[in-house]
């Protein structure tokens, strides 16, 4: 079972899963996807994970849970901690309780970079304590250790996994919360110049999501990966967000003069994870550049219909600290 199949990372695990002859069952509340994602032979419910009576009977018969739907908004978290909390610690906690319940044998839980914070060295590595700076990364952590707990004392094998930045088709372009590539592009597309958010030096890998997906597939079988951390995601071209928006310009051919707004409370300036351990348990490689995966979303962006960007989610707290982006849509 996938949860958040119709998102951009659950819809390219489906399909993966299909194409190696397993039967997949999929749950998804669309909040942050779209139904045309859906691999055709998904056994779809569309249901919000935060009803756990209707969550019960779908997990009756699955040996293998794999838990990537949530609402994964770092800075906006800052804003709508209910909703994020909710949609993460919350419903993790909910799937728990009906996997363990229904005899599930591995839990695989994709957690985020957002759990590190701000550490004194980089890259990111898993053995350091965790410091979350926004409730979303506290809702993942907590998540987390609620895997851990409630793994352990049941008997249900389990692996954390932290994707991170990942970038490619399928990806949700029309949302002004998530997704800066995306976001960038979308704007380029519709004339406009990106948004960046202070001075654009803050630095982060991207991962194409066809180098993700294999370590995942691998994760989910690989007993060296029970009850462990594993970074996801390529360490090697560590750029700041206003190296990615001329490179995206540049690709595109259009001219780059980005609008600066004021920075966004508690986001982390460099945020770069080791993909050590990745290699050595599960055979993870960058097999696609930065640049060639930004091709890539691009060109899939492109043919897509043209859509204007969503205020979808709404924001719990509104005052002089609420980016204004937000608050008076001007994405």
């Amino acid at each position: 079972m996938i949860t958040g199949v119709a998102g951009f990372l659950g819809s390219h695990i489906a399909e993966r899963f299909l194409s190696e002859g397993h039967t997949v069952v999929g749950i998804d509340n669309l909040i942050g996807g779209y139904m045309e994602n859906i691999p055709i032979n998904v056994e779809f419910f569309e249901h919000d994970l935060s009803n756990l009576s209707e969550l019960r009977p779908i997990v009756k018969d699955v040996n293998l849970v794999i838990h990537s739907a949530c609402t994964a908004y770092e800075g906006l978290s800052v804003f709508s901690p209910s909703l994020v909390a909710q949609n993460t610690s919350q419903i993790t906690t909910n799937l728990l309780s009906a996997s363990i319940q229904a005899g599930v044998k591995k839990f695989i839980f994709m957690s985020s970079m957002a759990r590190y914070g701000t550490q004194s060295t980089l890259p990111f590595v898993e053995s350091m304590v965790p410091r979350p700076q926004d409730p979303y990364g506290i809702a993942k952590l907590a998540s987390e250790m609620m895997v851990r707990n409630l793994s352990t004392v049941h008997g249900m094998d389990y692996t954390i996994l932290v994707p991170h930045n990942i970038i490619g088709p399928r990806q949700k372009y029309d949302d002004p919360y998530r997704n800066v590539a995306s976001i960038m592009i979308n704007r380029f597309l519709h004339g406009k110049q990106p948004i960046i958010y202070g001075d654009g030096n803050q630095k982060r890998c991207f991962s194409f999501i066809q180098d993700v997906i294999d370590p995942i597939y691998r994760a989910c079988f690989e007993e060296a990966a029970n009850s462990k951390v594993i970074n996801i995601g390529p360490d090697e071209e560590f750029v700041s967000i206003n190296e990615l928006a001329h490179t995206i310009a540049g690709i595109m051919g259009t001219r780059c003069d980005p609008i600066y707004v004021e920075d966004r409370p508690q986001e982390v300036m460099e945020a770069n994870c080791s993909a050590d351990l990745a290699r050595k348990i599960l055979g993870y490689q960058t097999q696609v550049r930065l640049k060639e995966g930004l091709e890539e979303l691009i060109n899939w962006i492109s043919s897509q219909p043209r859509r204007e960007f969503v205020y979808h989610l709404p924001l719990e707290i509104q005052n002089s600290k609420t980016p204004k982006t937000w608050s008076d849509k001007l994405i």
